[in-house]
């Protein structure tokens, strides 16, 4: 069986920060941007879902779970075929379903058509996540993944903004019909998915891929492209004098091979992905799916003004990545992660008592709320970092895809659907048992990560995890 060595893991570490890691985050991690516009735009367009298509409450809650149902399938599919065909295919065709998907959400004339649309568009960032964060993973230097990593997965909470913003103006029946207002903002999603498809035509395939694949040339090619480039712009670089890795040329991997990795090789490592990813999906699906709901049910506020309570929500969502993030390549994984899942988790049962007592206005509310997801951003971030960066190469595609699967399908599916139903219900003691369920299971995740999570702080990918195809 053939061997081959290549620096090219090395020389990518090597990298100081340039134009390139800026387009790459741009061009693929505004995938997060997308889906924080999607999730937000479901929650603060309730209200208008209600009026213009008849929705009950858990009907709102069901299509947000057709959405996640959508995501976890796609999340499978495209992560598998990521794994096999490139990042570079993939997160072109997943970029094209949500766009066509999208669009068509616009155009839905009842709650079956809203609820099949809104699962081919969770399909298409289902697929994103999978290819994506496994791309981004593999081009980042190792000393900023971590905090590269959070602030992009941060990001979504642009779109979050993006979405309360837009539907601030377009449920303003003072500027448009909110019968029209809502598909308007729905095709904002579909413009911006455009304008990030054609983006990405400068992004290269994962030389990181290309290597476990048999094609090193291609991938020196494309790593030599990148030296170059920053060497034009001014950029000193190290030696070229690097530690190389010896690979041993295979083909793909069988599910059977993924299956006993996660399941026996790692598996306190898929304990503590499937722990942190499960907790974060629960607590943020289940509370953001029905924000708008809390806040037109118990606080009376119209649907054309909640989007003046997301932009806060969303604000300190983003902050806490942005403030935090380099703490985990810092102070390490391990007791960022601790320190962030316990917090939020304690955070929220004493909000979710102050709720269940009345002794909140939509305002104290909104603060509350605020102050929980400053932490838990940064919480649900370093779930997706875990994941991406703890298990070999050649499965890293589809171990996020699972990961993101099993954890939405625990935490996620059920989450806003219990929650709708939990609201309908009229009851402040009701709402407060999901709230306190969410606060249990971040609690029980940190212990786990305190127990098992691995320090893969400003450590190589090759280092945390080596490739199933090392020779060494």
């Amino acid at each position: 069986m053939q061997i081959v060595e290549t620096d090219v893991p090395a020389r990518l570490d090597r990298l100081p920060w340039a134009r390139f890691h800026t387009l790459v985050v741009i061009a693929l991690g505004v995938t997060w941007i997308l889906d924080g516009l999607e999730v937000t735009l479901a929650g603060s367009l309730a209200g208008a879902f209600k009026q213009s298509l008849h929705f009950s409450d858990a009907e709102v809650g069901m299509a947000g779970s057709f959405y996640l149902t959508g995501a976890v399938l796609g999340a499978i599919i495209f992560g598998w075929l990521t794994d096999r065909l490139g990042r570079k295919k993939l997160f072109f065709t997943t970029i094209a379903v949500y766009l066509v998907a999208t669009a068509a959400t616009a155009l839905s004339w009842s709650v079956a058509t809203f609820a099949l649309f809104r699962f081919f568009t969770g399909a298409g960032i289902g697929g994103e996540y999978a290819a994506i964060n496994s791309a981004i993973q593999e081009l980042t230097p190792a000393r900023v993944r971590g905090w590269t990593d959070l602030i992009i997965n941060g990001s979504f909470w642009m779109g979050a903004a993006m979405g309360a913003a837009s539907a601030i103006v377009l449920l303003n029946p003072a500027i448009i019909s909110p019968d029209i207002g809502w598909r308007l903002a729905f095709l904002t999603g579909a413009v911006l998915a455009l304008f990030i498809f054609l983006m990405r035509f400068w992004i290269p395939e994962s030389p990181r891929w290309l290597m476990t694949h048999g094609r090193v040339k291609d991938a020196e090619a494309i790593v030599a492209d990148i030296d170059e480039d920053l060497r034009r712009r001014g950029h000193v670089l190290p030696p070229a004098n690097l530690p190389r890795l010896r690979l041993r040329m295979r083909g793909h991997t069988s599910l059977l091979e993924v299956a006993r990795i996660l399941f026996r090789e790692h598996r306190q490592r898929t304990l503590v992905g499937l722990s942190l990813m499960a907790a974060q999906a629960f607590f943020y699906n289940a509370i953001f799916f029905t924000y708008a709901l809390i806040l037109t049910d118990f606080y009376g506020v119209p649907p054309d003004r909640v989007g003046w309570h997301i932009l806060p929500f969303a604000a300190g969502n983003f902050l806490g990545p942005v403030m935090l993030g380099r703490l985990f390549d810092t102070v390490g994984r391990k007791p960022m992660i601790v320190f962030t899942y316990a917090t939020s988790g304690v955070l929220l049962a004493a909000v979710g008592t102050l709720f269940a007592r009345d002794a909140l206005t939509a305002t104290s509310q909104t603060i509350g709320w605020t102050v929980i997801f400053f932490f838990a951003s940064s919480a649900a971030s370093s779930a997706y970092l875990t994941v991406s960066e703890t298990f070999p190469l050649e499965i890293r595609a589809l171990a996020i895809a699972i990961f993101y699967a099993i954890g939405t399908s625990i935490g996620g599916i059920m989450g806003p659907f219990f929650f709708g139903v939990l609201i309908q219900s009229g009851s402040r003691a009701s709402v407060f048992v999901g709230y306190l369920s969410g606060s249990v299971l971040m609690i029980l995740a940190a212990l786990i990560a305190s127990r098992w999570a691995v320090a893969a702080e400003r450590k190589p990918l090759e280092t945390v995890a080596p490739p199933l195809a090392s020779a060494d």
